[in-house]
């Protein structure tokens, strides 16, 4: 006869926390009505403006097309393809970068002597954050007219290779969730669930899932900007092509990263769960938590680095911030996934931990709020554009499931100040069960227990064991209520992550905006103190000779972007091995201040951050290497400031 568990009536806890529950579905309805409502995300880049404009009728063919757009974006030989009414390509070859004045802008040539007709423009090109941007549009000459082109249904980073790089995106940040947030559970909250078995694994599969996630992702980059076609995902040479880009180097940089936390979750879950004096302990517990953050402060930075911290305004402010955001989160929403597994898994997690981790917790919280304040600011700007665009209504949809966990954990901290005043666990009530227990023997009469008898015997008393244990930790109804609200917060936060992930490959409201104001504004270049130079130069050795494009925005003091662009002497983008940047301020003894700025593309080469300490006539030093042995630098002094 089997013993039967007690019953116990409602909690009072319990009504607030289905109310919480019911409020939480309803925002996840909410979500699923906005996505379901928008368009699909676009991402960073926008087209502003072009030359002739959409749906103009020109009278006489024009010689070239022109493409502004809101940020830096890469462009490959087939970006840009103008068609006539038969589908025929009407543009001579690869697209020219055109950038001048802080205005981003790509041309094409087109054929002389085009007839009348209505003619397609369609352009593909990756975005400075990483996310592949396309689009078309139509103009005519003499009179609009039929046309046969068909364009493809979907946007880039759509259809299959779209979703299972999307998928890959959602489970590298739950990995990581896992992984950062189990790690520092056990650190700092409850350093003897190091050797807890569910807590392990827990860790272990985060590891896991963002290991293959990152390998999947970077397979998938160049079909994901490109052809679109999953056979390309082993495209050796797209694959090279991918490595040479800014994403492509974070998610290297993000494997090498994943090797190391590899031997930090072995000595966690090894020697460290089976130290027993305890100064070895706390002196290994300090080398680990110290490994820890460095690598995890490392992933991070992987994403700060290819998303949209690292474009846009204030980069050297936003990508820090970024990381610190993203941190908080595995803190706070692993650390909840760690503390529910031990709540339900294992029957000796103290209530000291449960309280350490509700400080936890509440730091995080803190941490999310500044960070989250400076990212909304900087992504959306205005208040119109916090209603009036799908990031925005993201953001507002974020910010309510935010409340909404902070309330859940409210009701948590509740429950963990009722067992702190609690001088031990609660004993099982007297009736816990309606049946007496049945009796394991420990021998059979006189006779010596054999072999298999004993083991069975062994596993018998183990299993009865594990059943009062969990019986009692069933009865006890400050942890029940404290493992309920824990259950709705963990629900919630996946929602959040949800939500958070999207945003990533969302527009943000403020370019948006600035796209929605129309093609005026961004045909007319910006000028203001920006630094725009040309300078030939020759480095004596086989195709050595080009001319260096600089661009340096706002052009004043303290921190500004640099974009370096090398022609070749046929005015297209020259591939070269290195380009090094130098700024010295002679008059005041300043310099030279060295810049290596970054590969974005074939010939583009960006640098953040670049620091103009104060204003004077600086002299702005270009280093071009062409080979391994053929290099120049080239100067030319310019008013900054």
């Amino acid at each position: 006869m089997t013993a039967t568990a007690p019953h116990f009536g409602p909690s009072p806890i319990r009504r607030p926390l289905a109310a919480v529950a019911l409020l939480a579905t309803l925002i996840s309805l909410l979500f699923g009505l906005v996505l379901a409502g928008a368009s699909p995300a676009s991402a960073h880049a926008a087209l502003t403006g072009s030359d002739p404009q959409d749906g103009a009728v020109v009278a006489a063919a024009p010689t070239d097309v022109t493409l502004t757009f809101s940020e830096q974006i890469a462009m490959g030989d087939d970006s840009i393809r103008v068609l006539d009414p038969s589908g025929k390509r009407a543009d001579t070859g690869a697209p020219s970068d055109r950038t001048s004045g802080g205005a981003v802008r790509y041309g094409i040539q087109l054929h002389s002597g085009l007839p009348d007709g209505t003619y397609t423009v369609a352009w593909q090109a990756v975005s400075a954050d990483s996310h592949p941007v396309s689009g078309a549009f139509t103009f005519s000459v003499g009179a609009p007219s039929e046309t046969t082109v068909a364009l493809p249904s979907t946007e880039a980073g759509g259809g299959l290779v779209g979703m299972l790089y999307g998928i890959a995106r959602y489970a590298a940040y739950a990995g990581f969730i896992l992984l950062a947030g189990g790690s520092a559970f056990v650190l700092a909250c409850w350093q003897k669930g190091a050797g807890a078995r569910p807590l392990q694994r827990l860790v272990v599969r985060g590891w896991v899932t963002l290991t293959a996630a990152t390998l999947a992702m970077l397979l998938l980059r160049n079909p994901y900007t490109g052809s679109g076609e999953l056979s390309d995902a082993f495209d050796l040479d797209g694959l090279q092509s991918a490595l040479d880009t800014k994403p492509g180097a974070a998610l290297v940089s993000r494997l090498l990263l994943l090797g190391a936390s590899a031997l930090f979750v072995a000595v966690l879950f090894g020697a460290y769960a089976k130290r027993e004096d305890e100064k070895e302990k706390k002196d290994l517990t300090f080398g680990l938590a110290t490994g820890g953050v460095v690598i995890a402060a490392g992933i991070a930075g992987t994403w700060a680095l290819a998303e949209h911290a690292s474009t846009g305004i204030q980069p050297g402010i936003a990508m820090p911030v970024d990381m610190l955001h993203l941190l908080a989160v595995a803190g706070w929403l692993g650390g909840l996934a760690a503390l529910l597994v031990a709540l339900h898994r294992t029957p000796d997690v103290t209530d000291d931990a449960v309280r350490r981790f509700s400080r936890v917790a509440f730091g995080s919280v803190l941490v999310l709020a500044a960070t989250g304040l400076y990212q909304s600011w900087r992504q959306v700007g205005s208040w119109s554009a916090l209603t009036g665009t799908r990031y925005g209504q993201l953001l507002l949809v974020k910010v309510a499931l935010v409340a909404v966990l902070v309330g859940v954990a409210w009701v948590s901290r509740r429950w963990t100040a009722r067992l702190a005043e609690r001088t031990g666990p609660a004993a099982p009530p007297e009736a816990a069960s309606t049946e007496s227990e049945p009796a394991v023997p420990d021998s059979e009469g006189d006779e010596e227990v054999a072999p298999e008898r004993a083991a069975q015997l062994s596993r018998q008393r183990a299993a009865l064991t594990a059943t009062k244990e969990k019986r009692a930790r069933d009865a006890d109804p400050d942890r029940s209520g404290l493992r309920r609200s824990v259950m709705v917060e963990t629900g919630i936060a996946v929602v959040l992550l949800v939500v958070t992930t999207i945003l990533t490959s969302t527009e943000p409201g403020r370019t948006e905006e600035e796209a929605a104001r129309g093609s005026t504004a961004a045909a007319v270049p910006a000028t203001g103190g920006e630094v725009n130079l040309s300078l030939p130069f020759d480095t004596g050795g086989q195709n050595g000779k080009g001319t260096v494009r600089l661009d340096i925005s706002p052009g004043g003091t303290g921190a500004n972007s640099a974009h370096v662009w090398i022609d070749g002497p046929d005015g297209r983008p020259l591939d070269v091995p290195e380009v090094k940047l130098a700024f010295t301020l002679e008059s005041k003894d300043i310099g030279p201040l060295p810049v290596v700025p970054d590969r974005l593309t074939e010939g583009h080469w960006t640098a953040s951050g670049v620091q103009i300490p104060m204003a004077g006539d600086w002299k702005i030093a270009v280093t071009v290497r062409t080979s391994d042995i053929d290099q120049t630098t080239i100067d030319k002094n310019v008013k900054i400031g």
